[in-house]
């Protein structure tokens, strides 16, 4: 193997051994890895950080990590952080009061950066942040320094790498982050959206105005290209997207989106609210997907107008050109993808049922599900610039996932969708004509369509009876992301609400 390096170990009666390198030896040891973590200290000596967040993502979504010197620097980036196996799930307790997942007498994860995300934060230049792959301890009985699967970033690396090693693909995707800024209360808790609940209405953007334009300001700073923004139909819901790239790039600009909103609600005293329905009456937040699969282009840096880039070139690079295979065949109908997007488009249709436990992850995602007449999409079915569909084609060459809000683990989508992909073209799936009718008139009419999971309960359901996108989640990952969610799904059965005291209360006699 290229760059790395054989070891040789003293195995138990004291003969050396010549043994195959771990994958965290091969990953600290790949062919120029070394001159990234140089040009990192010179990005630190020239920008003058001190600090460094070594930061993951759990599998709930959820940001995680420790801080370190900048000083030692190139200790950590050739040996990581340790952090407890359980941080990957919360370190979350069930209703038994044991941790979910891993017990404290599990070993500690290995967290190596991924040197090219290195990227100073724009609100304290004094700190830096870097995204790591994470490994099992080097001192694990069982496969020593090996990927660690409960690891939804790293997955996501290696689930699109096979990918394109079998189809010669690549996924590009920008999502529609949609979320809340919210006034807090004299109590610190949520009081209220900032503005009224008017769509498109460009009074009710202006008067969000220094908050955008902070997260723009910021946002550009980290590499994010931000391209357009609206005022959405619930209070204080604002959208604002940045262009789409390669699938791990996009996942990791929405997870600093998320962190650099958390940020900008600090400086001006809000709450910036990712929960998808903390309001009934109006929309939920979303976070629709629009996807599609490359052949060929290459990578290029966008420096924003910068000089001198705050960070490594990764955070600013973006895949460009190349054949978009979603296109539709010429001389055919411009409203229907090629082959490879309509076996694509059968693969999700195929699994739509357990894709909906990963991009309506939570018991709140089903509130907008059940609200319907704000255009939810509930129907596993698809179309051109049809809404009421779960799956449409927004425009010649993308077509846009619906079932997914605002509180996905983006990695884990992304993962699926690549799984849902795979099986459409290994299969040659067919996903059927177009709907163009509103899905819920065609129905009245005699349309045979399946439904979403309604539930989380469903959703989970469907997803373990699912092998295929069960896949995207390898290893300890399927395990740890049901047992979770399971257990979230039980403890709000087993929840007394306002809701029961409202209706049962003085029910009787």
């Amino acid at each position: 193997m290229t760059g790395v390096l054989i070891r040789d170990e003293i195995s138990s009666n004291g003969r050396a051994t010549n043994q195959r390198p771990t994958d965290l030896e091969s990953y600290v040891q790949a062919e120029g890895r070394g001159e990234l973590v140089k040009q990192v200290r010179a990005k630190i000596d020239e920008l003058g950080v001190q600090y460094i967040y070594y930061q993951f993502v759990s599998i709930t979504g959820k940001i995680v990590g420790k801080g370190v010197p900048a000083d030692h620097w190139e200790t950590m980036a050739n040996g990581g952080i340790q952090l407890v196996y359980g941080a990957t799930v919360n370190l979350a307790i069930n209703r038994q009061q044991q941790y979910l997942g891993y017990g404290p007498e599990s070993a500690e994860l290995v967290a190596i950066p991924d040197v090219d995300t290195f990227c100073q934060l724009p609100w304290d230049k004094r700190v830096a942040r870097v995204y790591c792959v994470c490994f099992r301890n080097r001192e694990e009985e069982e496969n020593p320094g090996a990927f660690l699967t409960s690891d939804c970033r790293g997955n996501l690396m290696r689930l699109h790498d096979e990918f394109q090693q079998k189809h010669g693909l690549q996924l590009r995707h920008g999502c529609e982050p949609e979320m809340m800024w919210l006034k807090k209360g004299a109590d610190g808790k949520p009081d209220g959206g900032v503005t009224k609940p008017n769509c498109y209405h460009i009074d009710q953007f202006e008067e969000l105005r220094p908050v955008f334009l902070k997260v723009i300001e910021y946002s550009r700073a980290m590499g994010l290209d931000m391209i357009q923004g609206d005022h959405e139909d619930a209070p204080g819901q604002l959208e604002l997207n940045f262009m789409y790239d390669d699938a791990l790039r996009t996942c990791d600009r929405l997870t600093t989106y998320r962190q650099i909103c958390a940020q900008v609600a600090r400086e001006f005293n809000l709450i910036a609210c990712f929960m998808s329905k903390p309001f009934l009456g109006v929309s939920a937040s979303g976070c629709h997907h629009n996807l599609s699969l490359w052949r060929g282009g290459e990578s290029a840096v966008k420096a924003f107008g910068m000089e001198s880039l705050p960070g490594l070139e990764g955070n600013y690079t973006y895949s460009k050109g190349g054949e978009n295979t979603f296109m539709p065949v010429p001389g055919e109908s411009p409203r229907i993808p090629g082959p490879v997007g309509l076996n694509c488009i059968g693969g999700v249709i195929e699994h739509l049922g357990a894709l909906t436990a990963v991009g309506c992850s939570t018991v709140n995602s089903y509130r907008r599900l059940w609200d319907a007449g704000f255009w939810a999409p509930v129907y596993s079915d698809w179309g051109y610039q049809n809404r009421t569909c779960g799956l449409r084609v927004s425009a010649p060459g993308r077509f846009e996932y619906r079932a997914v809000d605002s509180m996905v683990n983006p990695y884990l989508m992304a993962g699926a969708m690549l799984k849902a992909f795979d099986d459409g073209l290994s299969r040659n799936l067919d996903p059927g004509e177009p709907e163009q009718r509103n899905i819920y008139e065609a129905m009245e009419a005699g349309k045979q369509t399946k439904k979403l999971p309604m539930s989380l309960g469903e959703a989970l359901d469907r997803l373990a009876d699912d092998e295929v996108i069960k896949s995207a989640m390898p290893g300890e990952m399927y395990r740890l992301y049901d047992e979770y969610k399971r257990d979230e799904w039980i403890r709000f059965l087993a929840t007394t609400s306002n809701w029961d005291a409202e209706n049962y209360m003085n029910c009787l006699p």
